[in-house]
């Protein structure tokens, strides 16, 4: 049997502009997303310090991104929050599902229902149609309430009831809509005092209280502002396309000897800073605001830095137990430390 040959169309040449058109933009997407995700995993490095309490805050994430449990951040304001609640979400099996967050800061407690549960229409003046919550938009995946210690007390009751049955009303409506999402909060405030002092309810709080992940404020974990400080450099200086490439030795001995109140938050408007204003190969003391080339410089001594380091903590817990004839508990609320994390250090740091 003979074959029958087959005569292919000649390519046009609109038609092969169009085929190698399609070929770079493919080509660009594949670009857009490995970028994309270089993006993400450099923003996750910011989670990840030379501090040992930072691994073992980064180690109880990673735990608890395998389950379901509820997740508790705490910490000051500016470590890195919002950071670590989406990496537990990047790390769960829920990654490829809505990440949401709702801040209740400066949000009357109308609206901030309104933003959480949605409403029906005509639900309150102005509702011309039905909203969807926040909540019911993190069906499969992650709701994030960041600083949950400032929701109002009436609110607090409706979130204690969603966080017990996973279902809510919207605002005007009577028909109950179940979701399933993992819950993750944070609150810069100290839940435990604001439960004593009758701000915050006790049942509330044990039902976010499954995971509690302490984030340690940055003066606490000084070995690592100097990685954190060579991202932010290398970050700044890419996207502000500057020549800038390293710190002067002074200007890193002060970096590493202020107490940054703001913690990473304030460290990468600082660097930041320094790359716009600027001038030479490198940052110099100049280039630093005033309150922080004005500040105390650690000086070398005998000691190494971890040891000088953990000769201040011990001094200073032991002030504390002192005080408090040995409660470990009272110790711990006039540090404003967690008890937990002060017990650890009185592990570790051997005090008697």
């Amino acid at each position: 049997m003979k074959s029958i040959p087959f005569a292919s169309r000649p390519l046009q040449p609109d038609h092969l502009a169009l085929v190698a058109g399609k070929a770079l933009e493919q080509q660009s997407l594949n670009g857009g997303v490995k970028i994309l995700s270089e993006e993400l995993e450099e923003r996750y490095r910011l989670i990840v310090g030379e501090s040992a309490e930072m691994k073992e805050a980064v180690d109880l994430a990673k735990k608890a991104a395998g389950s379901r449990a509820t997740v508790l951040l705490l910490g000051e304001s500016g470590t890195g929050k919002e950071i670590f609640a989406r990496a537990i979400h990047n790390w769960s099996e829920r990654k490829d599902r809505p990440f949401i967050a709702i801040n209740s800061v400066g949000l009357s407690k109308e609206l901030l229902e309104s933003e959480l549960f949605g409403h029906e229409q005509g639900a309150f003046t102005g509702a011309h149609r039905r909203k969807t919550g926040k909540i019911e938009l993190a069906h499969g995946g992650t709701i994030f309430f960041d600083e949950i210690g400032d929701v109002s007390q009436e609110l607090q009751a409706k979130l204690l009831r969603f966080l017990q049955e996973r279902e809510f009303e919207r605002v005007g409506g009577v028909t109950p809509i179940s979701v399933d999402v993992r819950i993750i909060a944070a609150t810069n405030r100290n839940l435990e005092r604001s439960v004593k002092e009758g701000r915050f309810r006790a049942d509330l709080y044990y039902r976010l209280h499954v995971v509690a992940i302490h984030l340690p404020p940055l003066r606490e974990r000084r070995e690592d502002i100097a990685p954190l400080t060579e991202y932010f450099l290398r970050k700044h200086s890419v996207a502000i396309r500057t020549g800038i490439t390293g710190l002067s030795e002074e200007a890193r001995r002060k970096l590493e000897a202020y107490d940054w109140p703001g913690n990473v938050r304030e460290l990468a408007n600082v660097i930041e800073r320094a790359v716009v204003l600027g001038s030479g190969p490198t940052i110099t003391l100049e280039d630093l605001p005033g309150r922080i080339a004005a500040g105390r410089t650690i000086t070398p001594a005998s000691q190494s830095y971890r040891e000088g380091l953990n000769a201040a903590r011990k001094e200073l817990i032991s002030k504390a137990l002192a005080t408090t004839r040995g409660n470990r508990a009272a110790a711990a609320k006039i540090l404003g430390l967690e008890a937990k994390y002060l017990f650890k250090l009185i592990k570790s740091l051997e005090i008697e």
